[in-house]
């Protein structure tokens, strides 16, 4: 019985720290044409502070589905991204309006609370 409690908060400490697939230039380009705010988190899976985000960003991409955009960018795996979104310190989040046009940028860790906020100023309703 002990085996499978153990695995059992295993298998839910996997879930729990699940990560947001990275997002290719084809989902960012949807997201940009879709009348909704995006917050695009420009990172890498191997950086502290980006996997400290990586389950707020889970979080925010299922709660507000269907009314903003959540993606994430390995800049390891796409340096063009990095490149085209002038990407200079991970991790970096930009904040885009209904119209794609940017807002905001932050460099560093955000919380859910500071990213809901300027997701907010975004235009997310």
């Amino acid at each position: 019985m002990k085996l499978f409690s153990v695995g059992m908060l295993l298998l839910s400490a996997t879930i729990a720290y699940a990560e947001l697939p990275g997002a290719t230039s084809a989902v960012v380009s949807q997201a940009l044409s879709s009348g909704k705010p995006t917050v695009i988190d420009l990172g890498a899976r191997t950086c502290i502070p980006c996997k400290k985000m990586a389950p707020i960003l889970e979080t925010l991409s299922g709660e507000y589905r269907g009314k903003a955009n959540v993606l994430f960018i390995d800049v390891h795996e796409d340096q063009a991204a990095a490149r085209k979104f002038r990407v200079q310190m991970i991790p970096t989040q930009i904040f885009l309006n209904a119209q794609g046009k940017e807002v905001k940028r932050h460099i560093g860790f955000m919380d859910k609370s500071d990213i809901l906020k300027e997701l907010k100023v975004a235009g997310l309703k």
